[in-house]
């Protein structure tokens, strides 16, 4: 009788966590478990100071961009290797960012993978983008 209710409290334990593994898992997932740890990004920022951040740093790399491919066209750089260089980097670094944004321009789903991706690449982006300024001077 005594190992029978030792097995019972056992198995009892054994359910309440696995519930509570199981609700952990799900607030991970949900997203709701942000307040607890902290806010978004490395800057533990509020949902919306990040979502503004990440839009910024977007625009940043993207003006990036868009300068380095007018003078290399125009062949108005000095070095266009080192720029090259530092364009490409960026492209990489800010990989997970653009794939988010093209997502949803086309208004397809954005899976929590991609965001957590997003969020921990976010200033790695926005670094790689500043770095390309002083080789834009002529």
């Amino acid at each position: 009788m005594w190992l029978k209710n030792q097995m019972t409290d056992c198995n009892k334990g054994l359910v309440i966590l696995r519930s509570l593994t199981t609700l952990a898992i799900a607030s991970l997932i949900s997203g709701c478990a942000v307040p607890f740890f902290g806010g978004y990004g490395a800057n533990n920022q509020s949902r919306e100071e990040f979502a503004h951040h990440v839009e910024e740093v977007f625009r940043l790399q993207n003006r990036m961009t868009s300068e380095v491919m007018m003078l290399l066209e125009n062949n108005e750089v000095e070095r266009p290797d080192a720029l090259m260089q530092a364009e490409q980097h960026m492209q990489q670094v800010c990989a997970d960012l653009n794939e988010y944004a093209s997502r949803d321009i086309d208004g397809l789903s954005i899976g929590l993978f991609l965001s957590r991706r997003v969020e921990q690449s976010a200033i790695d982006c926005e670094q790689a983008a500043q770095a390309i300024k002083p080789l834009l001077i002529p």
